[in-house]
């Protein structure tokens, strides 16, 4: 009763308070909830976002459609969402708050795993396809538009033919696990810099690195 209760306070009040729609951002980590998915490929945004709240010192709270949380950053005001619908229905949850904090598209940031990228490595783009990811599909589906910020993550491609959802809903590897804290670190630094250097800024110092 109590978690429900949380989650409708939650869900019934805004919790950005910036009136300047271009100073609040939605931060949106990709992934599925559950103990046996937390240290999956396919659960990098989650991981991610995590680290962020590390960092910045917040924490999630359990709201409508994932566990959210927000936080400041000179004058911008920024909310974190991990989805509790599954990856296939990720965009449900982006609309959602999206809509309900009123934030501009053009402040959304989407955090996945990249299957064609090599491990740690970054590429941030405005727009593209979903390159078979359902919960990409998802998004582009829902916002009706392939025009949106998303941060890929690289986990790499090292399976068999016919093994790619295994291989994505499999745990990391030693070498990863010993590389993965200071690819989040810098995931951190990326995201910050989205919020306060803007897109394309971002997009030249962290791509491919």
């Amino acid at each position: 009763m109590f978690k429900f209760l949380r989650s409708f306070f939650y869900s019934s009040k805004l919790l950005l308070n910036e009136t300047d729609i271009m100073k609040k951002f939605l931060i949106i980590g990709l992934g599925n909830i559950g103990s046996e998915y937390a240290e999956t490929r396919h659960n990098i945004g989650f991981k991610v976002l995590d680290a962020l709240s590390e960092k910045e010192g917040f924490s999630f709270e359990t709201a409508r459609l994932g566990d959210v949380a927000t936080f400041k950053i000179k004058g911008r005001s920024i909310m974190c969402l991990k989805p509790s619908t599954y990856m296939n229905l990720s965009g449900k949850a982006l609309k959602y708050w999206m809509e309900k904090e009123k934030i501009a598209k053009e402040n959304i940031l989407v955090i996945t795993d990249d299957i064609n990228l090599s491990f740690g490595t970054f590429r941030l783009k405005t727009k593209g396809s979903d390159g078979g990811h359902n919960g990409l599909k998802d998004v582009q589906l829902v916002l009706q538009t392939n025009q949106y910020n998303r941060f890929r993550f690289g986990v790499g491609a090292d399976f068999g033919k016919g093994r790619q959802v295994d291989y994505v809903l499999g745990e990391w590897n030693d070498e990863e696990k010993e590389k993965l804290p200071e690819r989040l670190q810098r995931s951190v630094a990326l995201i910050r810099s989205f919020v306060l250097a803007g897109v394309k800024n971002t997009m030249n110092e962290f791509n491919n690195t």
